[in-house]
């Protein structure tokens, strides 16, 4: 795959309804970055936990200019401008996998993308995400790239968890999210509340990832505060042809705290597929 850098567009953000076998109908916002080779490789971004379209500010479009792809970006349900959670609704341990399984491919064909197989990066609950769509469809998908994905659950994890929801209660945390989330007690809450659920605790994929087929570059920062090294270094084991790459003096969000080394990884794996 040549590595170029074109100029792009980036379109307004939009929102399109797609139909989901467990909330019905729902309104996801989504934004194109539009490379100048209508042809080139599509990828698509999948957020954070708290994430947003907007929460990735402008990341996504200076790799997708950089790598010479085109870029889909959106907010998942619950999140950014697309349809919020009803404060009443407590989402199951399985949310991930729905996200996965359901929601995906119902964006994608309701985009008019699910004929050509895109590449996909995802960041922490993004990541895993992305494992398990790669799992439930192996023919529909070119690569993945996953950046402090979850495979498992870690008491370090929910730690920082309950960290986190102290910091929403007590400091501007909740007024800083409400920049890029048009209900941010919807994004914090369905992610906090599913996270500390007691029976997420047993959350677990790895059994899950042997029906990947294609390439996993799996990506974490040595300083990462929401999850161990094991995170990635087990895959390997279950999916052979995943590569490991650990970036030095990084957290938990690679993309903001070391752009460039990022960058370079994710290019150099994309020259090899």
């Amino acid at each position: 795959m040549p590595i170029t850098a074109p100029p792009l567009s980036i379109n307004p953000a939009l929102t399109i309804a797609i139909q989901v076998p467990v909330r019905g109908r729902i309104d996801i916002e989504y934004q194109y970055i539009a490379a100048a080779d209508p042809q080139a490789p599509l990828m698509v971004f999948l957020h954070e936990g708290l994430g947003s379209v907007a929460m990735w500010k402008d990341w996504p479009a200076q790799f997708c200019r950089q790598a010479g792809v085109r870029g889909l970006v959106y907010s998942r349900y619950g999140y950014g401008r697309s349809t919020p959670r009803p404060h009443a609704e407590r989402w199951a341990p399985d949310y991930i996998l729905e996200q996965a399984r359901d929601d995906l491919p119902a964006l994608l064909a309701a985009l008019g993308l699910d004929d050509t197989p895109p590449l996909l990066f995802g960041h922490s609950d993004g990541g895993s995400i992305a494992l398990l769509y790669a799992a439930l469809y192996p023919k529909h998908v070119r690569g993945i790239a996953i950046a402090a994905p979850h495979i498992f659950v870690e008491d370090r994890t929910l730690d920082a968890i309950v960290q986190a929801r102290e910091a929403y209660q007590s400091t501007s945390l909740r007024e800083k999210l409400a920049r890029y989330h048009q209900d941010p007690d919807s994004a914090f809450w369905g992610w906090n509340d599913a996270w500390l659920n007691p029976p997420f605790r047993h959350w677990d994929i790895r059994n899950q990832l042997p029906a990947i087929r294609c390439p996993v570059l799996a990506i974490q920062g040595d300083h990462d505060e929401y999850a161990s090294l094991d995170q990635i270094m087990q895959i390997p084991d279950i999916v052979p042809q995943t590569i490991c790459c650990v970036l030095p003096d990084c957290g938990h969000s690679p993309h903001t705290e070391q752009t460039a080394q990022l960058n370079d990884a994710l290019i150099d794996w994309l020259r090899r597929l």
